[in-house]
């Protein structure tokens, strides 16, 4: 290969990737900023507010919104809700075994 063809293969190269740089720069320069995320600072908040539904039942007194949501979740999938509860599933256990 020539010595000038090799120059101008070197010399597109180094203008493309500069190019390319320029462009990649001006691009995170103008795109917009993102918000900070928000979700962390609410669900802080949820899990010291008290339970919407405290009021109308009385299972729900004293526990705050996020645990109101654990609750429901354990009822849907049967998990025990008190240590009563558990200590009858294990008495359960040894009789049956």
């Amino acid at each position: 290969m020539r010595s000038s063809t090799r120059n101008i293969l070197i010399g597109s190269a180094l203008s493309t990737g500069a190019a390319l740089a320029i462009n990649s720069y001006r691009l995170k320069k103008s795109s917009p900023d993102i918000l900070p995320d928000v979700d962390h600072k609410r669900s802080l908040k949820v899990d010291k507010m008290e339970s919407v539904d405290a009021n109308k039942d009385p299972e729900e007194k004293g526990l705050t919104q996020l645990d109101s949501t654990y609750r429901s979740e354990w009822q849907a999938n049967g998990f025990p809700q008190t240590h009563l509860d558990m200590e009858e599933l294990e008495e359960l256990k040894k009789q049956q075994h």
